[in-house]
């Protein structure tokens, strides 16, 4: 249909915002499922982040290409699914993610909707060597929004607002993209920043999970909880944020810590728990994450190191 795939570029994580905020614009950082949308003749075909066909998953999408009308496309874009308050709820667009062929029912019950930020192709034009600013003015001035889809603003120079609202709304955060720059299909550029709003929680170890390859001596995970009413509720495993020092002093500190049985309050899930080294849950700690999951866990939660009051066992 367009002699090719386009995978989606990238975008680098950031702490904060560029200084030169002027040279980049901001859009809210959409919390779903990325895809490229091949529209050509009333058809829509879907693909993935790595290339899947998921049009089939999504078949209350397909009004996307009528909104289109004569135009040969290649959009670029995010599947989301509201939640509490109408903003965009991870947890809820999982329930549609793994369904092949969704019923009626499920399709009504949690209903999707693409949001358009780029587009790559237009009538037999390729656009991947345009800049930023002028892919954006030729995506707006399509008139694309309708049931099943819309197209999110883009605030040239208002990074400092766009990231405030975020926060405020309790969106993930920001994405920043030089006006001047380029699409480089299936690429992480640092012409695309991602920030993201950083929320901390504290938290308790319960147990931990051995690494592999070149983590094969330490820890490859903590198995993390948060006191509860009935005990020590399992909320999540962070692998991330480690020095090379803490796996280590970790990794020796739990050992004398360990215990035959799990301090979590309930069963864990099997492949968590599968290969789990139990401690006592003495020692608390901070995580950042990017929300609470209706399961009451972690999302991407990073660890931060222990609080400052805790010492490891010697």
């Amino acid at each position: 249909m367009f002699g090719g795939l386009v995978r989606p570029m990238l975008a680098t994580l950031a702490r904060e915002l560029p200084a030169d905020e002027g040279s980049w614009a901001a859009e809210f950082k959409w919390d779903g499922l990325r895809a490229v949308a091949y529209v050509s003749g009333g058809a829509l075909l879907l693909r993935s982040r790595l290339d899947r066909d998921i049009t089939a998953t999504y078949p209350d999408l397909a009004g996307v290409a009528g909104g289109a009308g004569r135009h040969r496309l290649i959009l670029d874009g995010e599947i989301v699914a509201s939640g509490p308050g109408g903003k965009p709820d991870f947890g809820a667009l999982q329930r549609r993610m793994h369904v092949r062929r969704p019923s009626a029912r499920l399709a009504a019950a949690v209903p999707v909707t693409y949001l358009v930020f780029d587009i790559m192709h237009i009538d037999g034009r390729d656009l991947l060597r345009v800049p930023y600013a002028q892919r954006r003015a030729l995506l707006e001035n399509l008139d694309l929004p309708g049931p099943d889809a819309g197209v999110p603003p883009s605030f040239p120079g208002g990074g400092q607002a766009v990231l405030a609202a975020s926060r405020e709304h309790g969106l993930e955060g920001v994405v920043l993209k030089q006006l001047d720059s380029l699409y480089l299909p299936g690429r992480r550029s640092p012409s695309w920043l991602k920030v993201k709003n950083e929320r901390i929680a504290d938290v308790v170890i319960g147990g931990w999970i051995p690494g592999h390859g070149a983590r094969a001596a330490v820890l490859g995970s903590l198995l993390l909880g948060v006191q509860a009413l009935a005990g020590l509720a399992y909320c999540g495993k962070a692998g991330t944020g480690f020095t090379d020092a803490a796996l280590r002093d970790l990794t020796r500190g739990l050992h004398a810590l360990e215990q035959p049985h799990s301090p979590f309050a309930s069963p864990l899930p099997p492949a968590d728990a599968r290969h789990a080294h139990w401690v006592r849950p003495v020692l608390a700690g901070q995580v950042s994450y990017t929300e609470w999951t209706p399961a009451g866990r972690l999302r991407h939660p990073v660890w931060r190191g222990l609080q400052a009051s805790q010492d490891l066992p010697a």
